[in-house]
């Protein structure tokens, strides 16, 4: 069954409701709308189509084969003897000319067949190949989704830091104006005030492109737009991975990991191609059966074409190949470097699986203390803004001292936001990994957004 108009549908309508008043699009609503609207995810839907007709052909080889023939011929016979012997005087005309027809039904039922056994196997694991990489394309599209989603957040969070750090040093630039005109402060804080204005001015240009192009990247994998999307909340609280254990992340990973699975489908498919021409030697028998009639029109002779001739035959039939010229042991022994080729391929997949998970698990992990320690940060960067610009009203503190904390109060700021992207997005990369990503991972993640 096509599902596509039924998932675009679902879309359409999830968009209308998060596009209502009041509703913004979140994770899950970012990601129904890209199942729907990405062609790389259509595409692999249709080569999953392709792919589950693998196994019916390879069903098929071991079924009967049925075939229908017929046939037309004109005859014309014609004899420059007319001395025939007077037994087929009457029989046989010397001159005579028509029409043969003939009509068959042929069919052909293996009985013994080990290169057609073996080249079902190789259809079926084609098969299973198909749906695997249509699993993997689906935990792709999960991971571009969440990749886009989050890119915009963070994105969003650094114009907004920008934006607020110029705002600040705007306040901070006029006031070191003001007290320069009036002769209490000093030219070397106005020009310092307005160089640090200067730069994050540069950085909020930077900001709006970066943002742009995250938003251009959303709506073209979503078909949604990327303004208003659900942000953080702010009691975010990010949770170690569970199991709280490399050892267990890299051993689910060598064993789930959907790189690693399709290249043990490719190993079996490596592996079916030697035995298909290992066996191609081997003896065939076959269960053969048809039924034909023939007629003719014309007043052709009967011995020259029967008419009305009803014949059935039922029997056995035996094959033994001899000799193809070498070519059958040539395309084994390529069969057999090609199933050393998948074997590496496979250990190099596994090595790559584990490595991959374990830096995953340890950016998942060192997040959680990495968020909790700059949310510290952020907190006592405020008290220190809060407490130097008491002391500059005092006297105590300088105007470079308050530029000084204010910039370490957004520094703070951006880290924290992308710390908080990076352990989101290293829950995604560490699920797929494993082989276990899944919409329940994306649900878990949306209960981190604001509604």
């Amino acid at each position: 069954m096509n599902r596509t108009p039924v998932l675009k549908a679902l879309a359409a309508a999830a968009f209308a409701l998060h596009a209502a008043p009041g509703w913004a699009l979140d994770l899950m609503g970012a990601y129904t709308q890209a199942a729907a609207h990405d062609p790389t995810i259509a595409a692999a839907a249709e080569a999953l189509r392709a792919g589950r007709e693998k196994a019916v052909q390879g069903r098929a080889l071991l079924r009967p084969q049925v075939q229908l023939a017929a046939s037309l011929t004109h005859l014309s016979d014609r004899s420059s003897s007319t001395d025939l012997p007077p037994a087929l005087a009457g029989v046989i005309e010397p001159n005579s000319s028509g029409r043969m027809h003939e009509l068959a039904i042929e069919m052909k039922q293996p009985i013994l067949d080990a290169k057609a056994r073996a080249d079902k196997r190789q259809l079926e694991q084609q098969t299973e190949l198909a749906e695997l990489r249509h699993r993997d394309a689906q935990q792709h599209l999960m991971q571009r989704v969440a990749e886009a989603y989050f890119h915009v957040l963070l994105a969003d969070e650094s114009l907004r830091v920008a934006r607020a750090e110029k705002a600040a040093l705007a306040m901070q630039r006029d006031r070191a104006q003001a007290r320069f005109e009036v002769g209490r402060g000093r030219i070397t804080d106005l020009q310092e005030a307005q160089a640090r204005y200067d730069s994050v001015v540069t950085r909020e240009v930077s900001a709006q492109s970066t943002l742009a192009l995250r938003q251009a990247q959303f709506e073209e994998l979503t078909g949604a737009k990327a303004e208003g999307l659900a942000a953080l909340r702010a009691d975010f609280a990010p949770q170690p991975p569970q199991p709280d254990s490399a050892a267990a992340w890299q051993s689910q990973a060598a064993a789930g990991n959907t790189r690693v699975l399709s290249k043990q489908h490719e190993l079996a498919i490596a592996s079916a191609e030697i035995d298909k021409y290992r066996l191609s030697s081997r003896p065939t028998l076959d269960l053969v059966a048809s039924v034909s009639h023939r007629g003719q029109s014309g007043g052709l002779s009967a011995l020259t074409a029967p008419d009305g001739r009803r014949s059935a035959a039922v029997g056995l039939q035996f094959n033994v190949p001899l000799y193809a010229g070498g070519a059958i042991q040539s395309k084994e022994r390529e069969s057999i470097a090609k199933r050393g080729q998948a074997e590496q391929e496979l250990v190099a997949a596994k090595r790559d699986a584990r490595l991959q998970s374990h830096d995953a698990y340890l950016s998942v992990k060192t997040g959680v203390s990495r968020v909790a320690s700059l949310e510290q940060s952020a907190r006592s960067a405020a008290t220190a803004l809060e407490a130097t610009l008491l002391g500059r009203d005092v006297g105590t503190r300088t105007e470079l001292d308050v530029l000084d904390v204010r910039q370490r109060l957004f520094t703070t700021q951006l880290e924290l936001a992308q710390a908080r992207h990076d352990y989101l997005l290293g829950r995604v990369r560490l699920a797929a990994l494993a082989g276990a990503l899944a919409e329940g991972d994306l649900r878990a993640l949306n209960t981190y957004l604001s509604r």
